[in-house]
């Protein structure tokens, strides 16, 4: 009798084991530094040429795999790199590693000095070469670079230099928007008390690590995201990746990885969020300083975020969803066109100099939304399942609200919300934020309907609950 229960408890424990996923990990850093210059760096309304490279840049790749799924989250050094660029990397790394092209999350890190990703020019064609080959190729690497690995994931908060750059002003202070109307908030204020007001909206404070050991503990990488704009301050005329660059040089020192650990950091749900404290005068700051400050305390935090982790896990099952959503594109009324034309036709410079700021440009992006040939734009949205950890991705410079809202209504126990996935499609504001006004819902940086950042929350939840239905 004995012996027959031992045998019958010693059964369903050898099936388990077989079944049981076995966690597997590879991580990997191509350099994508622009060696071709004079290059345009793209961030902002004007010609902005960069001579050299300040510092370098990367496509930094995770992929995980538990036997029957194999997925890639990766970061690379750019403002905003587009679908089309981004599916001809997948599709390379797909050829080579038989991977699937949607189990791949490649997100760009948003630095307002990094190289543009158009062909107009022959150091910009050739770049984009080199920028597609090394995207691929961080995921190759890190498919070859596969071994036994175990997974954790933690937050801790680093409020210090996230601020919400939509602002109320005082009684009398609101300039005229592009459009020559008054909104009810103004973005980057500036830091005068006898202007700004209080912020429109909250921050993010979390930094979100997802930390990846092999055998005996060894740190093989770190996948980080934090609710950050970009910080700014490179030298003039130089490309720089950002406080996401030096993050990932500093980060190993932290961990005391060797050369074969990566770290990186993806930009969260920062599109109403950056690193300016208003209200409050910061000393002058070096050119790159304000980055390093922001990149030791970033890793400061994702330290302690890692050390939070009590136990390590190799056993966590994976599952990667992917969603096409069409939405509609935004189009100007037949007043707004008709105005927009008119201040378009404005041709004497003393004429334009009354015109409100950037008045010009907005009329632009008015008649070219008019004239746009397509109703709609099909967006891809993304999940992905860590054992009891989510993670996902919009393809949007996507307002701090919406992650919160996010992590807070996710069934997994910690969730992570990354910015600019697959695509870069403008700003996503709130409906609430939407009736403000302000420049991130200008029709120009808003592209898609206004009720755009509900529809996505409501199918990232619906792909989260599926996730953790399969389980």
């Amino acid at each position: 009798m004995k012996s027959t229960l031992l045998s019958l408890l010693f059964v369903p424990a050898a099936l388990y084991s077989a079944d049981a996923p076995k966690l597997r990990a590879g991580a990997a850093a191509v350099d994508i530094t622009p060696t071709q210059f004079p290059m345009n760096m793209p961030g902002g309304f004007s010609a902005n040429m960069a001579e050299k490279a300040h510092d370098p840049f990367h496509a930094r790749a995770l992929v995980l795999d538990d036997g029957k799924t194999t997925l890639a989250m990766v970061v690379v050094d750019n403002l905003g790199a587009g679908p089309d660029v981004l599916n001809e990397a997948k599709a390379i790394a797909a050829e080579k590693t038989g991977m699937s092209a949607d189990k791949m999350l490649i997100s760009s890190t948003h630095t307002h000095s990094g190289p543009s990703l158009n062909t107009r020019s022959e150091p910009a064609a050739a770049y984009y070469k080199k920028f597609v080959e090394g995207v691929a190729g961080s995921i190759i690497q890190a498919h070859a670079a596969l071994k036994p690995a175990s997974v954790g994931m933690a937050a801790h908060p680093l409020p210090d230099e996230v601020f919400n750059r939509r602002w109320y002003l005082k009684e009398g202070k609101m300039p005229l928007n592009p459009y020559g109307r008054f909104d009810r908030v103004k973005t980057n204020p500036g830091t005068d008390p006898n202007v700004i007001d209080h912020p429109a909206g909250p921050t993010d404070p979390d930094i979100t690590v997802i930390s990846v050991q092999g055998e005996k503990r060894r740190p093989l990488a770190l996948f980080a995201n934090y609710s950050l704009h970009y910080v700014g301050g490179a030298p003039g005329g130089e490309m720089s990746s950002d406080y996401f660059g030096e993050f990932a040089r500093v980060m190993p020192s932290r961990l005391r990885g060797d050369e074969t650990f990566v770290a990186m950091m993806s930009n969260g749900t920062s599109g109403d969020i950056n690193n300016i404290p208003f209200g409050v005068t910061r000393p002058p700051r070096e050119p790159f300083e304000q980055i390093r400050i922001v990149a030791q305390k970033a890793a400061d935090t994702a330290w302690f975020a890692q050390k939070k982790i009590e136990k390590h896990q190799g056993d966590l099952r994976l599952g990667m969803l992917q969603r096409e959503v069409t939405l509609k594109f935004r189009k100007p009324t037949p007043q707004q066109l008709e105005e927009a034309k008119l201040i378009m036709a404005i041709k004497d410079k003393a004429e334009i100099e009354k015109l409100p700021n950037r008045a010009k440009n907005y009329a632009g992006s008015a008649v070219n939304a008019a004239e746009r040939p397509e109703e709609t734009l099909t967006v891809k949205l993304q999940a992905i399942r860590i054992g009891d950890y989510a993670v996902c991705g919009i393809p949007f410079e996507t307002f701090v609200e919406i992650g919160l809202d996010l992590k807070k209504r996710s069934p997994f126990s910690k969730t992570m919300v990354i910015g600019l996935a697959n695509g870069k499609h403008g700003y996503l504001p709130t409906p609430e934020q939407h009736k403000l006004g302000g420049y991130e819902t200008w029709l120009g940086t808003n592209q898609v309907q206004e009720d755009t950042s509900v529809i996505l929350t409501n199918n990232l939840l619906e792909m989260l609950a599926e996730l953790k239905k399969a389980e």
